[in-house]
């Protein structure tokens, strides 16, 4: 079986090495090119669905961080632009589906890069992580933001 994503980094060099353009920009053309074509020529790859199917939930997974990244920027400036403070800060604790070290690694730092948010801590089992809120009015809506957003989001990524 052929490791797809070590072909898609092989011909994003390749098309780098051809361009003349080895930087950071010429091999993410050069990986979006190679996807294209491995995308293309996918029958010829058996399992390679599942590594398509991961790319898109990657993808997923980034398109709504860089969302929910800028709508908190948002909040935060315009909170601190205004007369009138809405901050409500609070330390609030959130159970945890994810299990694995990597995927409570993920999701805190993606909650620490959150603007108004900041990871605390995570129990000793795991269970629960624990999050400084700068706007905690309701508690209850932020676990359900998290649950139903980055770590649902996380888990669908790293399946």
């Amino acid at each position: 079986m052929i490791n797809v994503f070590a072909l898609n980094i092989l011909l994003a060099l390749a098309w780098a090495a051809l361009t003349g353009n080895i930087t950071l920009g010429g091999l993410a053309v050069g990986f979006v090119l190679g996807s294209g074509c491995l995308w293309l020529t996918r029958s010829l790859f058996p399992g390679c669905e599942s590594y398509f199917r991961r790319g898109t939930k990657w993808a997923k997974l980034i398109v709504l961080f860089l969302y929910e990244l800028v709508v908190s920027s948002l909040q935060v400036v315009w909170d601190v632009l205004t007369p009138q403070h809405k901050a409500r800060p609070g330390i609030i604790s959130v159970p945890l589906t994810v299990r694995r070290e990597m995927d409570v690694l993920l999701v805190t730092n993606l909650i620490t890069l959150t603007p108004g948010t900041l990871s605390l801590d995570v129990t000793e089992d795991g269970e629960t992580l624990y999050i400084h809120a700068m706007f905690a009015d309701d508690p209850d809506e932020i676990r359900r933001q998290i649950k139903d957003g980055m770590e649902r989001w996380v888990i669908e990524a790293t399946e």
